[in-house]
C-alpha cells in the first residue's frame, strides 16, 4: 500500500510548522501582543456597523437575479402607475399600506360587532399624527382615486352605519350594485353563502386596508407606527383584531439581532466555563486553565478582526451574520483542544520551544486541513444567489481564517508562556514555585492546593487523562471487535436509509412570517389571514408583450385560447380583462369594433368611462397598442410555488408573447433555485474537500473516506432537519454549506491520526487514533453544542434553525468521527503504510 502515500505536501508542512513552533516558543511575547494590536486596530471597523447594516428582506432573502425581478422591471416600465388613479390590483410591489382583520366567533355581520368595526375604521381615518410640529391625518397621506381616499368596500356598502346591514343583500364572492361589481372575497372571510343565490348568510372575519402614497416616506412611516399603536391599544368585547403594515415585517425582522445579544454573553460564559473545567487538571502545575481561557479569547479576537476588517472594506452586514460568533466559538475551541492534546504528548523535560515545535508538528497540519475545508466550503457558499447567504459565508470564511491565524500565533504564544510556568514548576494561579511531592508534615489539603508537577518518569510525559485512558483501554478495543463492527455496519445502513427517505420529504422555501419573532403581533395577523382568507389566492397580471390586433377575430382566437388554457388550470378561478369588458360594452351598445379604426375610436370613449382600464394599455404615439395586460384570479388549492410555475409554463406555451407577474413572485422565485443551487454548491464543495484531503492527508483512499464522511453527514443532516420541521430555504442553506466544513473536522482529525499512526495492524491504528484524539474531539463537539444551545431559547426562527442544524451536524459528525469512520477504516484496511 506504499504507493497510496502522497507525502509531497505533508512532510514539508510538518517541517514548516515545526520551525514555526520553535520560533514562537523562543519569542512568545511578540506573537501575544501583535494579534492583540491587530485585532484592536481592525475592531475600529465596528464604528461603521450601523451604516453597513443591510437587512432589506427582499434584497437579502430573494434570488439576486430572480426572474420575477426582471418581470417587475418590465411591468413598471410598460405600465407606470397613476398617482391619481390608485389600484391595488395593479401594483408592481406590495404597496404602502396598513391593514387589520377583525374576527368574531359568531357572525361578524351582526349589528353589534359590525358597528365596532365601523367605529375602529373611523378612529383610523381620523387619527391625528404629529411630525415636526405639524399635524396630519389619513387624508393627507392616503392613496387616492380622482381626489378621494381609497375606501373599504364593506364599509361603503353599509354607508358607515352597521344598522344598514339588514337592508343590504350581500352576495359572494362579488357584490353587484349600480352596474358596478365589488370583490367581497377581499373583505369578508370564512363566509357561508347560498350557492344558488350567492347571498351571504354569515361571515367570521372582515379585513380593512388603508393604502398610502409613497411620496413622503418619513410621513407615511410615522402614520403606520401610529396605526400600530392605535389598533394595538384598541379594546373590544365582541371582536378580536389583528393587524399589520407594509413595513411591519421589515421592522420586526430588524428586532431579531437585538433579541439574541444577551445570548452572546451567556454562550461565551458557558464556553469559558466548559473549557476551563474540561482542561482542569488536579495537578496545580499541569492544569491548562489559562490556555483554555486564551482559547476562548482567540475566537473573540477572530470575530473582532474579521468583522472589523470587512466593515472597514464596506461589506454589508446582514442579520444572519449574527450567527457567526457561535460558529467560530466551536471551531476555535476544537482547534484549542487538539493543540492541548498534542502538547501533552510531548516530553516535559524538553525545552518549551521544542515542546511547542512538537505540538505544531502534530497538530498544525490537522488544524490546517479542517480550516481549509471550513473556509473553502464557506467561500463556495458565496456564489449563492441569496444576499443573506453571501454575506454570512463571507463573514464566516474570513472569521475562520482569522481564527486559524490567531490559533497558531496568539494561542501558541499563550501555550509557550504557560509552558514556561510549567517548566519552572510554578502554581497555575499564584505563579509561586511549588514542590512536586508533599512534605510528610503537611496536610492533605496542602497537597491539593500547593503541590504539583509530577509526571510519568517512564515516558517523560504528563499523566494521561482518565478519558484518554478510557478510549485506549476500553472504547477502542470494544469498537474494533468483530461483532461490534457488524452491529455498527447494520446501524449505519439504517441511518442512511432513514436519512435518504427523509430527504425526499424535505420542504422548500422560506415562509416570510418566520423572519419575525415568535411573539410578534404580525404572527396573529398571518394566522387569521390563513384561516379566514385562504380560499382565494393572488390576482396575477398577464402582460401581452407585443402589439396585438384586438379587432381581428382570427387573431383574437389565439389570445382567447391562451385565456382558456389559464382557466383550465385547477387553481385559476376567473379572468378580468379590459378587452373582454370592452367587447361586452360594444355588444351592449351595438358598436362595430371589427376594424382597426373603429376599435381605436370606440376604445377612447370606453376608456373615458372606465379610467382605471387606461393603466392596462401602453399606447404608441399614433394611438396604437404597444402592450397591454389583464388579470387572472387564482385559488388557494395549490402550493404557491406551483401556481407561479404553472402560470409561467402556460404563458410559455401560448402563441402570443405573454408575461405573468405578481409582487409575491419575487419571493416565490426562491423555489425555482434553492434546491438546484444547494445541490450544486454541496457537490462542488465535496469535490473541493476531496482535493484538499488528497493534498494534505498522505493517503489516497483515506482521503476518499473523508469525502465519504462529508456526503454521509450532509445526507443525515438534510434528512433529519426535515424530520425536525426545518425547510430548505436561504436560512438552512447557510447552515448546510457550513455543515460541509464541520462534517470534515472530526473525520479528518481521526483519519489523519489513523494514517500517521506508527502501528502496523489496522485495529491498533484505530485504537491509537482514538486514544490520541477521541477526548479532544468530544471536547470540541461538546463546546460547540454548548456554544449554540442557548440559541434554542431564541424567539427567532433564524437562530433556532441555526441551532438545530449545528446540533445535527455536530452529532452526526461526532458519530462518524468516533464510530463509523474508525470501523470502516479497519474493515477495508486501506490505509496501511
Amino acid at each position: 500500500m506504499a504507493r497510496c502515500q502522497i507525502n509531497y505536501i505533508e512532510r514539508p508542512l510538518h517541517v514548516c510548522f515545526e520551525r514555526m513552533g520553535h520560533f514562537i516558543g523562543y519569542h512568545p511575547w511578540w506573537f501575544l501582543i501583535t494579534p492583540l494590536v491587530l485585532s484592536t486596530s481592525l475592531g475600529t471597523g465596528f464604528y461603521f456597523l450601523k451604516g453597513r447594516t443591510s437587512n432589506n428582506i427582499e434584497e437579502q432573502f430573494t434570488p439576486v437575479d430572480g426572474k420575477a425581478k426582471m418581470e417587475r422591471k418590465y411591468i413598471e416600465e410598460t405600465f407606470p402607475g397613476n398617482d391619481s388613479m390608485f389600484s391595488s390590483l395593479r401594483l408592481s410591489t406590495s404597496g404602502n399600506y396598513a391593514t387589520l382583520i377583525a374576527t368574531s366567533d359568531r357572525n361578524i355581520l351582526r349589528v353589534g360587532p359590525l358597528q365596532e368595526v365601523v367605529d375602529l375604521d373611523l378612529k383610523v381615518r381620523t387619527m391625528v399624527v404629529q411630525l415636526d410640529h405639524q399635524s396630519f391625518d389619513y387624508v393627507n397621506v392616503c392613496a387616492d382615486v380622482m381626489g378621494f381616499c381609497t375606501s373599504n368596500v364593506i364599509i361603503d356598502i353599509i354607508n358607515h352605519d352597521a344598522n344598514n346591514i339588514d337592508s343590504v343583500n350581500l352576495t359572494f364572492p362579488w357584490y353587484h350594485s349600480n352596474s358596478r361589481s365589488f370583490p367581497l372575497y377581499l373583505s369578508l372571510g370564512s363566509v357561508k353563502w347560498n350557492k344558488e343565490s350567492s347571498v351571504i348568510e354569515s361571515a367570521k372575519a372582515i379585513q380593512l386596508h388603508y393604502y398610502l402614497r409613497k411620496d413622503d416616506k418619513a410621513k407615511t412611516n410615522l402614520w403606520l407606527e401610529s396605526f400600530i399603536h392605535l389598533v394595538s391599544n384598541n379594546s373590544s368585547t365582541s371582536i378580536q383584531v389583528s393587524y399589520s403594515t407594509s413595513m411591519s415585517m421589515q421592522w420586526e425582522f430588524e428586532k431579531s439581532p437585538v433579541s439574541v445579544i444577551y445570548l452572546f454573553s451567556i454562550s461565551y460564559t458557558i464556553a469559558i466555563t466548559f473549557s476551563i473545567i474540561s482542561c482542569w487538571r488536579l495537578d496545580n502545575v499541569w492544569t491548562k486553565v489559562w490556555v483554555a481561557f486564551c482559547g476562548v479569547l482567540t475566537t473573540g479576537l477572530a470575530i473582532l478582526s474579521s468583522f472589523g476588517a470587512l466593515l472597514l472594506l464596506g461589506q454589508p452586514f446582514v442579520m444572519t451574520v449574527a450567527s457567526c460568533p457561535f460558529l467560530i466559538l466551536g471551531i476555535g475551541l476544537d482547534d484549542m483542544f487538539i493543540m492541548i492534546s498534542c502538547w501533552q504528548k510531548t516530553r516535559v523535560v524538553d525545552s518549551v520551544s521544542d515542546r511547542l515545535a512538537g505540538t505544531y508538528k502534530e497538530a498544525a497540519v490537522s488544524i490546517t486541513i479542517t480550516t481549509l475545508t471550513d473556509a473553502l466550503a464557506l467561500f463556495l457558499g458565496y456564489s449563492s444567489p441569496f444576499g443573506s447567504v453571501r454575506s454570512f459565508c463571507l463573514y464566516a470564511a474570513i472569521s475562520v481564517c482569522f481564527c486559524y491565524l490567531y490559533s497558531i500565533t496568539f494561542l501558541g504564544a499563550c501555550m509557550a508562556l504557560n509552558g514556561q510556568r510549567e517548566a519552572e514548576n510554578k502554581h497555575w494561579f499564584t505563579c509561586a514555585k511549588i514542590p512536586e511531592d508533599v512534605p510528610c508534615r503537611n496536610s492533605k489539603a496542602f497537597s491539593i492546593c500547593c503541590v504539583g508537577g509530577s509526571y510519568d518518569r517512564m515516558t517523560g510525559k504528563e499523566e494521561t487523562e482518565p478519558v484518554s485512558h478510557f478510549f485506549k483501554q476500553f472504547y477502542g478495543p470494544f469498537l474494533t471487535h468483530r461483532l461490534t463492527k457488524a452491529f455498527i455496519f447494520i446501524i449505519y445502513t439504517g441511518y442512511l436509509a432513514l436519512s435518504i427517505y427523509s430527504c425526499l420529504k424535505l420542504k422548500e422555501g422560506l415562509d416570510v412570517r418566520n423572519l419575525a419573532l415568535d411573539d410578534s403581533y404580525i404572527i396573529s395577523y398571518y394566522n387569521n389571514q390563513k384561516q379566514h382568507f385562504s380560499e382565494y389566492s393572488y390576482s396575477v397580471m398577464v402582460a401581452v408583450k407585443q402589439p396585438f390586433p384586438y379587432w381581428d377575430k382570427d387573431e383574437q382566437k389565439h389570445l382567447l385560447s391562451c385565456i382558456s388554457k389559464f382557466e383550465s388550470l385547477k387553481f385559476v378561478n376567473s379572468t378580468f380583462a379590459w378587452f373582454l369588458a370592452f367587447q361586452q360594452y360594444a355588444k351592449e351598445t351595438n358598436l362595430n369594433i371589427s376594424s382597426q379604426k373603429g376599435f381605436q375610436t370606440h376604445l377612447s370613449h370606453f376608456l373615458e368611462l372606465n379610467l382605471m382600464f387606461r393603466q392596462d394599455i401602453n399606447f404608441t404615439s399614433d394611438n396604437g397598442i404597444q402592450a397591454s395586460r389583464f388579470f387572472i384570479q387564482t385559488l388557494n388549492r395549490t402550493p404557491v410555488e406551483d401556481i407561479m410555475i404553472g402560470l409561467r409554463e402556460a404563458a410559455a406555451e401560448c402563441p402570443v408573447k405573454l408575461l405573468v407577474y405578481h409582487p409575491a413572485f419575487i419571493y416565490f422565485d426562491q423555489y425555482t433555485v434553492i434546491m438546484n443551487n444547494t445541490i450544486q454548491t454541496l457537490l462542488v464543495a465535496v469535490v473541493v474537500m476531496l482535493l484538499v484531503s488528497l493534498i494534505l492527508i498522505p493517503n489516497l483512499l483515506c482521503s476518499a473516506w473523508v469525502a465519504f464522511a462529508v456526503c454521509s453527514v450532509i445526507v443525515g443532516v438534510t434528512g433529519f432537519m426535515a424530520q425536525w420541521g426545518v425547510s430548505l430555504d436561504s436560512i438552512s442553506m447557510i447552515n448546510l454549506v457550513m455543515c460541509i466544513g464541520f462534517s470534515v473536522d472530526f473525520s479528518a482529525h481521526i483519519t489523519y491520526s489513523f494514517v500517521s499512526s506508527t502501528k502496523r495492524d489496522a485495529n491498533e491504528k484505530a485504537i491509537d487514533a482514538l486514544s490520541h484524539l477521541g477526548y479532544p474531539i468530544v471536547q470540541g463537539a461538546l463546546s460547540t453544542i454548548l456554544g449554540v444551545v442557548v440559541l434554542s431559547m431564541s424567539g427567532s426562527y433564524i437562530f433556532r434553525t441555526f441551532f438545530k442544524i449545528v446540533f445535527l451536524v455536530i452529532l452526526f459528525g461526532l458519530i462518524h468521527g468516533l464510530v463509523f469512520i474508525p470501523v470502516f477504516l479497519t474493515l477495508f484496511e486501506v490505509c496501511r503504510k
